[in-house]
């Protein structure tokens, strides 16, 4: 039956476009003009390690929206002027999910810097990175955001 202009039965029946879920999250880097650049040293073993400050889009929320929200919750900052810098997606976790993360950084901020319970915010400088452990891919999306 076509409904809509949709084939229901076909979509219902057609197997040629599963796919795996996918999951949207968010990373963002604050960075000053002396180039520092705000890190968190996580301590969640799901993703330990140098990183920077995201967490997952929620159902229906605004990608921007989505940043603003995660960086207050653990930074404790404002962010604004948000720069897209790209994505980066994982496929191998063997969880059969795909992670697709949005990049994004800025320099407009304000409000006190403030830890969460994922680990310490602080920041360093790129000669820096090398005396802390690093999470997945880091050093390539350290890259797509400076």
């Amino acid at each position: 039956m076509i409904q809509n202009g949709v084939n229901k039965e076909f979509v219902k029946n057609d197997k040629s476009h599963n796919q795996k879920v996918t999951k949207l999250t968010i990373m963002c880097m604050v960075y000053k003009d002396d180039g520092s650049f705000l890190v968190e040293n996580r301590v969640k073993k799901d993703w330990p390690g140098l990183t920077f400050p995201g967490g997952h889009v929620e159902d229906e929320e605004l990608i921007v929206d989505a940043v603003v929200r995660e960086m207050k919750e653990e930074t404790g900052l404002e962010v604004s002027n948000l720069e897209p810098r790209g994505y980066i997606e994982w496929n191998e976790f063997g969880d059969n999910v795909r992670h697709l993360a949005m990049l994004f950084r800025t320099k407009s901020y304000k409000g006190k810097l403030t830890s969460s319970k994922e680990g310490n915010i602080f920041f360093i400088k790129e000669n820096e990175i090398e005396n802390y452990p690093l999470s997945n891919d880091f050093l390539e999306i350290y890259k797509k955001l400076k």
